[in-house]
Order: structure tokens, then C-alpha cells, then sequence
């Protein structure tokens, strides 16, 4: 039987994150991934001059650690900021995307939200505070900019981020930050303005707000992460019970065995019914009835793009008008070398949490999908046809943070607290962004750490 001081569930971000911030601290851990491969839903292509993503394309410069990370990888991994270029958004209305404002000239001029709506925001400062803890993403926005921005601004970004309903989403667990502005402030404006006059450390201006990738794609950060790390690939039926005295048991491909101090999972709340049989089925059951949206992306490449892209992060439809994708990423225009001289690399992103019925769509019909996008949206000739197209499906692809994620975060303090050494890590809390999870995996790793110095 092999010994340990942590055992952690998962090689995805978060997992890999935690293993690398528990090395830092001296700690003996060991990693264990049912696939043969490290990543989790990072994984980078490389085809006929195309650099592509199946999963996450960006990440945001979030948190200390994700700047920090890149930093310490020096020399087998290069961060990657995005062009200039790509602070300009696109929302889709009417029959043409239209770059959100960035400034008040075009705040004014800007067909996407209605005059009225446009007055009403001067007078968002001195609105009241909302008094629903629960109140949903939507819901907030109606009440505090009004409808249009509603319609034309969050919704689409609530697609474009959690790929869900912001009618459901409540904002102090899908949107903290924004949350607070109001509850601490009295207004998103107000608790800008605050925010941004606060001192800040030499550690504070690495959070730099910035959408970055790895130089050759995000594969080559999670392999970096993982170069001098222990990780078990290919483990199967892995299930953990606590022994007694401190100590925890692991088994997995039927025979091996691990004792280990502390135990750290890090995958879906979906997996953890057979990963965790030794927790009762009724706090489980509340774990596991967090909702994950469905995801299915469309790679497609174009080698003569013949000067029709356009210089934009990507653009993001509205619900409202009724299209068949929630948005399409420009990467090619982010980063360099995502596709060959003189074209073009876009990621269409369709199905979510409105349309977990497209999931049952055949590849033909969803290749319909994307290449209908890339002439109607994308405005290119019909007869200028796609050089590449690769689709990945996601039937798990984002959690929901709804009105039930307080109990849900309530049971997991409950068990950590109740069984020492357990800790309930990985997207089903804390945020479900790349930065999100490598600022957790740090945290975690501060956690373990002083739980076993004790």
C-alpha cells in the first residue's frame, strides 16, 4: 500500500492547480485521473495550420495566482494576453452585430439599448438596494439599468459565461462581485468608482482584468502544470473512506490501495456519489442536483478569410433575437498563430442551459448550424466555403449557481468540518472560471497545508 500526505481526485485545472501550489509548500501529493490524459476539458488541436481549443478558449486574469502561475512556469510555458483588438465586444440585433459601447460618445449612439433606458442609467446611483438575498442575475439588471440593457447587454453575457438563464442564476453565487457592488455600495456605479480608488499592492496590480491564453494553446499550460508532478492517469473506480485516526483510504483500479492525511476532490457533483459512498444519501443528493448546461462547440477555419474578419474578442447573441448559437469567439483575432496567413479561426458556441435539446442533434445538423452562422452572421459569400470544422460536444459543460447553491455550499462546510482532511473542491463552488479555479487550487493548498502542520 503506497503513502501519501494528500490524495487528489481530478488532473483538470483546479486539481493540477492544488497539486502545484501543495509542491510549492513541500507536501507530498499524488494525483489521480480516470483518463489517459491530463486537462480536463482543456485540450488544445492542432490541424492544417489551425490552432483550435474543444473546451475553454480564454481565461481572465482574474486573481494574483493566475499571473503568478505563468510567472513560475517560466521557460515551459508563455502567457499569452490577447490583442488590444479584442476589448471590443459584439452583440448581435437585427440582421448585424454591434460593438458595445466603450466610451460615452458611443454609449449615446448605440442602437442596442433605448433612450429611455440610456437616460435611466444616470439615475442608477441613487437607486435602492434590492432586498431579495436570491435574487436572480436577470431580476437585478431589470430593476437597476433596465430592460434593454438587460436584453442587449447581460443576457448575452450570462450566455457567453455560464452558457445559462440569468433569470435563474442568482447573482451573490453566479456573480459575487457584482453582488457586493450593490450590497456594499448602494449601486454598481458608486462601488466602481470605490473599488477603483481603494490602495492597491504590488500583488493587487497583477490582476490586471486581461483575457489570456498559453502561447500554442492552453494545453501547454495544464502539461507545464503537470511536467514534475506525481499523477496517476487511467484510474478507474476510484472511492475514498476515512479509516479512522486522521488517516484516509483510496482504492482504484480494483487492487491499488493509497493511505494518505488529507483528500482533496476536484471533480463534478455528479461523480461524487461513487467517489464519496460513505456520505449520506440525503446531504448527497443535494450536492448532486446542481445543474450543469450542456455545451457543444464548433471549431471552423477559413484559410483565405479574404480581409472579412473583423478586429473583436467575438460577438454574443441575445435570447431575444431568436438565433440558433449563443455566441462565436474570434480567436484567430486574439491570439497569434491560430490560424494560417490571411485567415481565420472562429468558435461557435450553441446549445446552454435554454437548449439542452441540441445535444440531440446529429454532427450534420450542428455543422448546419455553424456554417448557416458563417455566412448569415459572419456575412461571408455563400460560395466561400470552410476549410475545417470539428465539433465537441460538452453534455456537462458549466454549473448553474441557482437559488439552491447556498444549501449546497452550506453541506459541503458541514461534511469538511465533520470529516477533517476532506475537502469538496473543483467548479461546483467558488466560480467556475480558469482563474477561479487556479486561484482555489492555491487556496486549497494554503488549507492543507496548515491542516497538516497541525
Amino acid at each position: 500500500m503506497a503513502h501519501h500526505d494528500t490524495v487528489i481526485i481530478g488532473a483538470g485545472l483546479t486539481g493540477l492547480s492544488t497539486a502545484f501550489h501543495l509542491k510549492k509548500h513541500g507536501i507530498d501529493a499524488v494525483v489521480l485521473e480516470k483518463e489517459n490524459r491530463i486537462g480536463g476539458q482543456i485540450r488544445t488541436f492542432t490541424e492544417d495550420g489551425f490552432t483550435f481549443e474543444s473546451g475553454p478558449n480564454t481565461g481572465v486574469v482574474s486573481f494574483p495566482e493566475v499571473a503568478e502561475l505563468f510567472q513560475q512556469l517560466d521557460g515551459k510555458c508563455e502567457l499569452e494576453i490577447a490583442r488590444e483588438s479584442s476589448k471590443r465586444r459584439l452583440i448581435w440585433k437585427g440582421s448585424r452585430f454591434h460593438a458595445l459601447p466603450s466610451g460615452l460618445v458611443s454609449a449615446v449612439r448605440t442602437p442596442l439599448f433605448t433612450l429611455c433606458d440610456k437616460f435611466r442609467i444616470l439615475g442608477e446611483p441613487w437607486r435602492k438596494r434590492g432586498t431579495d438575498p436570491n435574487e436572480s442575475v436577470g431580476a437585478l439588471a431589470c430593476r437597476r439599468l433596465g430592460k434593454s440593457f438587460y436584453e442587449y447587454a447581460v443576457d448575452p453575457f450570462v450566455s457567453g459565461v455560464y452558457a445559462g438563464d440569468p433569470m435563474k442564476l442568482t447573482t451573490r453565487y453566479a456573480l459575487p462581485k457584482l453582488y457586493r457592488l450593490e450590497a456594499e455600495h448602494g449601486s454598481f456605479i458608486r462601488g466602481s468608482i470605490a473599488k477603483a480608488r481603494e490602495p492597491k499592492t504590488e500583488r493587487d496590480r497583477l490582476v490586471t482584468k486581461k483575457v489570456f491564453s498559453a502561447v500554442g494553446g492552453l494545453q501547454r499550460m495544464v502539461e507545464a502544470m503537470g511536467k514534475d508532478l506525481r499523477i496517476v492517469t487511467d484510474a478507474k473506480d476510484i472511492k475514498v473512506m476515512p479509516v479512522g485516526d486522521g488517516i484516509w483510504r483510496v482504492t482504484y483500479n480494483g487492487a491499488n490501495q493509497i493511505e494518505c492525511r488529507s483528500i482533496v476532490t476536484t471533480v463534478g457533483a455528479y461523480a461524487l456519489p461513487d467517489l464519496l459512498p460513505f456520505i449520506d444519501s440525503e446531504r448527497m443528493q443535494k450536492m448532486t442536483s446542481l445543474f450543469y448546461a450542456p455545451i457543444i462547440q464548433v471549431s471552423l477555419g477559413i484559410k483565405d478569410a479574404s480581409g472579412l474578419v473583423r478586429p473583436a474578442f467575438g460577438g454574443l447573441i441575445p435570447s431575444k433575437e431568436k438565433k440558433r448559437v449563443l455566441g462565436i469567439l474570434f480567436p484567430s483575432e486574439c491570439f497569434d498563430r491560430r490560424s494560417p496567413e490571411g485567415g481565420a479561426l472562429y468558435s461557435f458556441f450553441i446549445g446552454g442551459a435554454r437548449h439542452t435539446d441540441y445535444m440531440q442533434k446529429t454532427d450534420d445538423e450542428i455543422r448546419e448550424i455553424a456554417i448557416e452562422a458563417f455566412h448569415s452572421m459572419l456575412k461571408y459569400p455563400i460560395d466561400m466555403k470552410p476549410d475545417m470544422i470539428k465539433i465537441f460536444r460538452h453534455e456537462r459543460a458549466i454549473p448553474q449557481y441557482m437559488s439552491d447553491s447556498g444549501e449546497r455550499f452550506m453541506i459541503i462546510d458541514e461534511l469538511q468540518s465533520q470529516y477533517p482532511g476532506l475537502i469538496l473542491a473543483g467548479n461546483m463552488r467558488d466560480g467556475i472560471g480558469m482563474g477561479n479555479r487556479i486561484h482555489q487550487g492555491a487556496e486549497v493548498a494554503i488549507q492543507i497545508s496548515g491542516y497538516l502542520s497541525q
